[in-house]
């Protein structure tokens, strides 16, 4: 099989990581670079992606996430880096354009050996008065919406969780 949809079929959303183990920052830029290239309407890349690897900020963003729960424990699973995808909501595909980017992000993330897990809620962070706050002090302007929180690391189990069975009427065809 293709060794790109092979790498597809197995990614799994990782939900507990090596806290203290960050990641080799070239495989972090790989990953990046990879989100980079997901398609975008009209070729205008609206995304942003934000690389937090500071531990101060991710905790400040795990804090904020954690409030928009309603809880108090680590919605980041204790990732130690964060790519915060955040998308310009003047071009009309800018959701579409963040999507594409989060699911390049997780496919790349896999493909060097690291796990990840698409967490919400960047919304709703983003359209908070420290949220705005965050986002002036990293430099962006604009109407930005959050798309979401990649979270990534080195998992804390080593054998990742098995695949669901696909439902059969997942795909129709009509010949």
């Amino acid at each position: 099989m293709n060794a790109i949809i092979e790498n597809m079929k197995t990614r799994r959303s990782i939900r507990g990581y090596k806290p203290d183990r960050m990641p080799a920052r070239e495989l972090i830029e790989q990953v990046i670079e990879a989100g980079t290239y997901a398609p975008t309407g009209r070729g205008m890349q609206s995304p942003v992606i934000v690389a937090v690897t500071n531990k101060a900020v991710r905790d400040r963003l795990s804090k904020l996430n954690a409030e928009v729960l309603g809880t108090t424990s680590d919605p980041f699973y204790g990732a130690p880096v964060v790519l915060v995808v955040l998308a310009d909501r003047n071009r009309p595909t800018y959701l579409y354009d963040g999507s594409l980017v989060m699911g390049n992000l997780m496919n790349a993330a896999h493909a060097v050996g690291l796990g990840s897990c698409w967490i919400h809620r960047a919304k709703e962070v983003f359209n908070s008065p420290e949220g705005k706050e965050l986002l002036k002090e990293w430099g962006i302007e604009g109407d930005y919406e959050g798309i979401g929180h990649c979270v990534l690391g080195y998992p804390a189990d080593e054998n990742a969780p098995a695949a669901k069975p696909r439902k059969p009427d997942y795909a129709v065809w009509v010949e």
